[in-house]
């Protein structure tokens, strides 16, 4: 098995680089990719573990990966990068510059949570979870942890949600240069989950033509959260566009209850092995 699309404790997920490894052994996935949001620290430490774990069960392939929030009509949309050069100074400067625009909308986050009478602060968070990009999921954990919820979708639907008292919208950067950011990168730039913004379709095949002209390589067909034929059009997209199909389970440990690694939601999902090989020819 194959999984294109996973998270870390780096960013919003809940397991280590090094337990993805032992999970993707034991739970027979061969190849994933970790892609966690505006991030790749925790790309070597997954490579690490699983040189490491070669000996002692199936071997794992880790793809370098990440996951880029940028901006459109008002929504964040994600530009997966797969195979990445993990060093790259570019990359890494941008999105160093993300996680800034993160820790400042964060910060006004923490202001209205206070305003509330919850009396969160940013450092409560970051001990939390040290060495991470902290997201909405985190503020979730907070509040669960201290009794100001019982779920992740009751804090999501009083305090964090589009419409919610304590959302702060964030600076995102253009997907023209996501997907740049990516190429030169000398990874393949990818639209992540194309049907989970909800856009009409004229609207997505808009947004398709426009990042293919800036050089999107791929599209998200196999997706966790597909139902009835989302698969079909996702794979009618990818044909008429001229994209490579890709898919993933977006595995974030406990944080997306009943959705595993490899197999998606309560074992749903089948993704294709053969979708590598197109992949590794792009890439040569």
């Amino acid at each position: 098995m194959i999984d294109l699309h996973v998270h870390s404790n780096h960013s919003d997920g809940t397991c280590s680089p090094e337990e993805l490894v032992s999970l993707a052994q034991a739970s027979d996935v061969s190849v994933f990719a970790l892609t966690d949001h505006d991030t790749v620290s925790g790309v070597r430490k997954a490579k690490d573990a699983a040189a490491q774990s070669a000996s002692s069960g199936p071997e794992v392939t880790v793809i370098s990966g990440v996951e880029i929030s940028a901006a459109y009509k008002k929504k964040d949309i994600h530009i997966l990068g797969l195979f990445v050069d993990e060093t790259n100074p570019v990359l890494l400067a941008a999105l160093e510059e993300a996680v800034t625009a993160r820790d400042l909308r964060n910060e006004h986050m923490v202001e209205r949570f206070r305003s509330l009478g919850i009396p969160l602060t940013l450092e409560d968070l970051r001990l939390m979870n040290p060495d991470t990009v902290i997201t909405r999921a985190h503020f979730a954990n907070y509040l669960i942890k201290h009794g100001h919820v019982k779920t992740s979708q009751e804090a999501f639907s009083r305090y964090l949600g589009y419409d919610a008292p304590c959302f702060v919208p964030r600076e995102y950067m253009q997907p023209e240069r996501a997907v740049s950011l990516i190429l030169q990168a000398g990874g393949l730039p990818v639209l992540a989950h194309p049907l989970l913004y909800k856009l009409p379709p004229a609207e997505l095949e808009a947004l398709l033509k426009r990042l293919s002209e800036a050089g999107l390589k791929g599209l998200e067909v196999y997706y966790s959260s597909n139902s009835g034929f989302d698969e079909q059009v996702c794979f009618g997209l990818a044909n008429r566009f001229g994209l490579l199909m890709t898919g993933g389970t977006d595995f974030h440990g406990a944080n997306k209850p009943n959705l595993f690694l490899g197999t998606g939601r309560n074992h749903n999902l089948n993704i294709p092995e053969q979708l590598l090989e197109p992949l590794y020819q792009a890439l040569e």
